[in-house]
């Protein structure tokens, strides 16, 4: 069992930066694979960046070269730099931790980019 809490969302204005972060506890987080995934209103969640136990690391077209993804095995916590923010950003953010078979989702942290 993996318990996930996210932090760091907030208003925040067009071409401005967030770091969120996951704090995970309850299992051994350096195994899991480690993801971002995003849900705007009206729309289904999308997946924004995964990082794997070695550290390799994935992104949507729309966050390439924005967002950076990483994590701290030693503190149990994931990452996600948001720079040159975007009012399509908008959404809630949500990590997620996978290891096959079982999968753990936080509950979201609120980011709104708006002037």
């Amino acid at each position: 069992q993996v318990q996930l809490v996210e932090s760091g969302g907030g208003l925040v204005q067009p071409g401005g930066s967030l770091r969120l972060s996951c704090a995970a506890s309850g299992s051994i987080f350096s195994i899991y694979v480690m993801a971002w995934y995003r849900q705007a209103p009206g729309k289904q969640r999308e997946l924004v960046a995964t990082i794997s136990s070695g550290h390799s690391t994935k992104y949507a077209d729309s966050v390439k070269g924005r967002f950076t993804i990483s994590r701290d095995n030693a503190k149990n916590t994931l990452y996600l730099q948001m720079n040159s923010l975007k009012p399509e950003d908008t959404a809630v953010y949500y990590c997620k931790a996978e290891r096959n078979p079982y999968i753990y989702w936080g509950q979201g942290t609120q980011v709104t980019v708006s002037s």
